[in-house]
């Protein structure tokens, strides 16, 4: 619709509610020399396995969401990644594994987060990559996080890194955990060590905690300052006031190193335009308005993760059915193009023309390209009215140095997605607009945007019946489909058999980040209702194996102290004891049966058994026990061990 129909258009509509008033008048003035700060991206955390089930999509759709996620002037056109540092422990929706199990261990293909930075690397070879820990292996410190070791587990990370052929250019501390100021320093100079100019983000702290204080702390120590390039934050919007003056006046950048479009600390919702993209458009916004941030990174890029695991669809997308090659590219990805597409990292904000429409009924911040000499620089302006109730009537005056071309105007709401919905000329230095309500809006002089198309295949349940014999798994890496929420479950050479078996690698408990559940990988689906899971173990002699089934929650959020997902868990240890346990998060575990037989050392077949409320435990065959309970009626499936190298063949799940 072009601007002379469009104004038409918001008149008649004026003119059909008569209740609707006058539209609110804003003048925007861009002026090249004014202040402002250098914008450095908008990004996105792979972090606490949010990625997990991405690298198991078939081709060509892994590769779409990829493009959605990093191709430039295509979706989300990302300008930061940050991954996790992978240490074996649940980090929010399962466990990374680590590349340094042991101070000798140096395994860099373990994992997809190298594999994730080289596609992002691919697509996009300008995108900023960055790390951080959330915990560690046992090793480390001996069990001490804030050691000479840790950083030196850090620094290995990063190498390995460009051993992959991915550099990164930032790293930080310990997400969300009290910060040791020493320790930072410390870590600067282990990566001086090394020869690694990699600039340290300090440190990564919630509204919870002090999260600002660290740029006190510079004010007085000299050392600590020439440390940290970045401070990062958390959530900022949930800390009173935003933030304190010292943000502001920051002589380096502070960034929103993780953030969410949820209003308030609230739950995470479906990424529609409702629950997700109009939040994140505001979100964006003001993260500058009220604090100068000059960088937002959302956790996470893609909800890639089962839905029963804490805060379901976190990413910017939706892709955690990799059996049917189904995703979702939600309005948060265009929100985010709305600035990605339209502003490179390098520009500056132009601080006169940020701010409030009328009775804060939207934000709007400006942008300008690098000045150049006898060249008019590109600028574009992001304006949201989510919170208008009528249209709003808005003038840019363009000032010297900026370009008068003709401006182009994109727009995402419920009904339109990013569409470049009008040319506007400028005349005198000025134009007019009329912007609707509930939207969010581009107003630019740059070309070359995009809205990437797609026509995914439609959703499909998890296949019934499953079964994974490990025999194609290769070497060292997880199995399609299942995703470790502690430990590591990776295919290696059988014991006492031959072909491939998984193996939980973890012996000794890792420091943990918040939670540190017994090992276990699960699958499945949460409408599953009567079945049989049964799985091969051995098990070594001071270990346990577990079968787990009916599991209706994984959310270990709930619960910091459980060994257990939600479901019924039978245990065999390799002394012969058994139990058949009923668990829910946030109440005692309850023991329903439980028992001893004599064991061989040797492989041994556990399952168990769901038909309406009859639970029955089998071991090698045979029942040990056979209850009614009705704490679960349905739920997926998992295998799981105690920190010991249990070995797993021939996982089944059948009617």
């Amino acid at each position: 619709m072009n601007s002379l129909y469009r104004q038409i258009a918001l008149v008649l509509w004026a003119g059909l509610f008569c209740s609707a008033p006058n539209p609110a008048q804003t003048t925007i003035h861009l002026e090249a020399q004014q202040p402002g700060k250098t914008f450095e991206g908008l990004g996105a955390v792979s972090a606490g396995a949010s990625s997990r089930l991405l690298i198991d999509y078939p081709e060509p759709q892994r590769s779409e969401i990829l493009d959605f996620l990093f191709k430039p002037h295509y979706g989300a056109s990302l300008q930061h990644l940050k991954v996790e540092i992978g240490s074996d422990v649940d980090s929010t929706d399962g466990s990374e594994p680590s590349h340094m199990r042991d101070p000798n261990d140096h395994n860099y293909s373990r994992g997809y987060e190298w594999w994730l930075m080289q596609e992002a690397k691919k697509r996009n070879p300008r995108i900023a990559l960055d790390s951080l820990a959330w915990g560690a292996p046992g090793w480390v410190g001996n069990g001490t996080l804030y050691t000479k070791e840790m950083a030196e587990y850090l620094a290995d990370f990063l190498n390995g890194a460009k051993k992959q052929g991915v550099e990164l250019s930032y790293t930080g501390t310990w997400n969300e955990h009290k910060q040791d100021l020493d320790w930072v320093k410390l870590l600067r100079k282990v990566l001086d060590e090394h020869n690694l100019s990699t600039k340290i983000v300090c440190c990564d702290e919630t509204p919870h905690t002090n999260m600002y204080s660290v740029l006190d702390a510079m004010q007085t120590d000299t050392e600590l300052a020439k440390a940290v390039a970045v401070v990062g934050v958390h959530y900022p919007a949930e800390y009173p006031g935003y933030a304190p003056a010292s943000v502001e006046n920051s002589p380096i950048p502070v960034w929103s190193s993780e953030d969410q479009p949820n209003p308030g600390g609230g739950p995470f919702l479906a990424r529609d335009w409702a629950h997700g993209g109009r939040v994140l458009a505001r979100r964006y916004n003001e993260n500058y308005l009220k604090a100068h941030f000059t960088k937002t990174e959302i956790w996470s890029p893609v909800t890639s993760y089962y839905d029963l695991l804490a805060a379901p669809n976190s990413g910017l997308m939706y892709a955690n059915t990799p059996w049917s090659g189904h995703y979702d590219v939600q309005s948060t990805i265009w929100v985010t193009a709305h600035t990605t597409q339209f502003v490179d990292p390098g520009w500056k904000y132009i601080d006169s023309a940020c701010g409030y429409l009328p009775n804060d009924s939207g934000t709007y911040v400006a942008f300008h390209a690098p000045l150049k000499a006898g060249t008019d620089a590109d600028w574009s302006v992001v304006l949201e009215t989510v919170a208008a109730n009528r249209p709003q009537h808005v003038t840019l005056t363009i000032g010297n140095g900026l370009s008068t071309a003709a401006v182009s105007i994109w727009q995402t709401n419920a009904h339109h997605t990013f569409e470049k919905i009008a040319t506007v000329p400028v005349r005198n230095r000025e134009l007019v607009y009329d912007f609707e309500p509930d939207s969010i809006y581009t107003i630019t002089t740059t070309t070359g945007q995009a809205r990437g198309t797609t026509s995914p295949p439609a959703p499909a349940p998890f296949p019934f019946p499953y079964s994974d014999d490990f025999e194609s798994v290769p070497r060292g890496r997880t199995a399609k489909f299942l995703s470790d929420q502690d430990g590591a479950f990776e295919a290696q050479p059988c014991d006492r058999r031959s072909g491939m078996c998984l193996k939980q690698q973890v012996t000794r408990k890792p420091i943990p980040w918040f939670t540190l559940p017994d090992p276990f990988t699960l699958a499945g689906d949460v409408k599953w209702t009567d079945y049989t899971v049964e799985v091969d173990a051995l098990i070594p002699t001071d270990g346990a194996a577990t079968v787990q089934g009916r599991i209706d929650t994984a959310d270990l959020f709930k619960d910091k102290h459980v060994l257990y997902p939600s479901g019924y868990i039978f245990r065999v240890e390799a002394s012969g004891a058994w139990s058949l346990l009923s668990t829910q998060l946030q109440h005692p575990t309850v023991t329903i049966a439980q028992g001893k037989v004599s064991l061989s050392s040797n492989w041994h077949h556990l399952a168990l058994q769901f038909q309406a409320n009859r639970i029955t435990a089998l071991l090698d065959g045979g029942p040990v026990t056979s209850v009614q309970d009705a704490s679960h009626s349905a739920g997926m499936v998992a295998i799981g061990s105690n920190w010991t190298a249990v070995e797993f063949d021939n996982l089944k799940v059948s009617k």
